[in-house]
């Protein structure tokens, strides 16, 4: 199996611990059956990656078992946000598209209590391949070995994977930033996940404004990030 090493986790504040602490008893009381849960956003800069990576970080100081699954194949910043170090790059567009194995491509990592799966190259179609036979018999092994699979998706406002991935999950929850998108805009994000027949779990309200002005960690990072991939935001989301 190969090896992880996450360098840059980042160190949380008592109010960001307690809000994760918080965030995985919420997801714990959702019930036994709740084990692979999509996390999705409505638009780039939304912060849902850092959002997923914490949660799965947060599930193993509890002792429980965790699959991160980076499905944002078309534009990935788990590598580089976090600083993660491999010898191989072997992902999860490696096993879709049949290039190798599930075991090659299961990474063990320096959390103990969590393995990762890479998403590799950008592939052309990456609906295709996780709406194909692979991805679902991906997500039905990993029921077998883990407690928890986390699995960071794209935004659903920009594209359609987050659905596609949400029909093989337990649950979704969608990652919203505060005071950035309309009531609208947001409804619309969930009309398009209950297609998906995936049980909605709930909103993640991310980047609140503190008193005094502070965002805390999140910053404005991401949305510079992920504009120049999947455009700017429209008039429908303001």
């Amino acid at each position: 199996m190969q090896k992880l090493e996450i360098t840059a986790l980042p160190e949380l504040d008592y109010h960001g611990r307690e809000a994760y602490k918080t965030l995985r008893s919420n997801l714990q009381f959702a019930g036994e059956d709740v084990k692979a849960v999509a996390i999705t956003s409505c638009t780039p800069g939304d912060g849902k990656s850092s959002v997923s990576m914490l949660l799965a970080v947060s599930l193993t100081e509890i002792g429980k078992k965790v699959l991160f699954i980076d499905a944002d194949m078309r534009r990935s910043v788990i590598m580089g946000r976090h600083r993660i170090a491999a010898k191989k790059n072997n992902g999860l567009t490696h096993y879709l598209s049949g290039q190798c194995k599930l075991s090659e491509v299961i990474c063990e990592t320096n959390v103990e209590g969590l393995s990762m799966i890479l998403t590799g190259p950008v592939p052309p179609n990456p609906s295709e391949l996780l709406s194909g036979r692979l991805f679902k018999e991906l997500i039905a092994t990993s029921r077998e070995d883990y407690d928890y699979i986390i699995i960071d998706t794209p935004p659903l406002g920009s594209v359609i994977d987050s659905a596609i991935v949400a029909r093989e999950c337990d649950g979704v929850a969608i990652v919203i930033s505060a005071d950035t998108i309309s009531y609208k805009f947001a409804q619309k994000v969930k009309n398009q996940l209950e297609t998906s027949g995936c049980k909605i779990l709930g909103v993640i309200l991310n980047k609140v404004k503190r008193k005094g002005g502070s965002y805390g960690y999140y910053g404005r990072y991401y949305g510079k990030y992920y504009g120049k991939y999947y455009g700017e935001y429209t008039s429908e989301t303001k």
